[in-house]
């Protein structure tokens, strides 16, 4: 997928999460799950795809991040900030499943797992990208 691609799929997914803080987290909770993870994951691609460390046809998948080992070994290679960004991954990861088929979720776990997000995101704005 082309890069313009993966931005505009970014950028709808940022309307998607902020409409679910707007309507609600704990009602929304299953969109806002599906979409954060989704777009935690494309945002690494864009990430990786702009370091050429990965060929635009490659498509990192979001369960990889459920282990950090498992996310090492489908990412041999170096970058900046590695650790902390599977680390943040990870942390969506662990609670992306509860939040999408499970029950309601506390408030409070729910903006946990938001804050996971924020964090990543502003980390790769800080490396410079860009979603809009």
């Amino acid at each position: 997928m082309k890069i313009e691609d993966h931005l505009r799929n970014i950028s709808e997914s940022l309307e998607v999460i902020e409409e679910c803080v707007e309507k609600g987290l704990q009602e929304r909770q299953r969109n806002l799950a599906f979409n954060v993870s989704v777009t935690a994951t494309e945002m690494l691609e864009v990430f990786l795809y702009k370091l050429n460390l990965i060929n635009p046809g490659t498509i990192l998948k979001h369960e990889w991040f459920t282990s950090i080992k498992k996310a090492g070994e489908k990412l041999p290679f170096d970058f900046e900030d590695k650790n902390e960004i599977i680390s943040l991954l990870n942390k969506i990861e662990a609670k992306r499943n509860y939040l999408c088929y499970g029950k309601q979720q506390d408030v409070e776990d729910i903006i946990d797992f938001l804050d996971s997000f924020n964090k990543i995101k502003k980390l790769f704005e800080s490396k410079g990208l860009k979603w809009n």
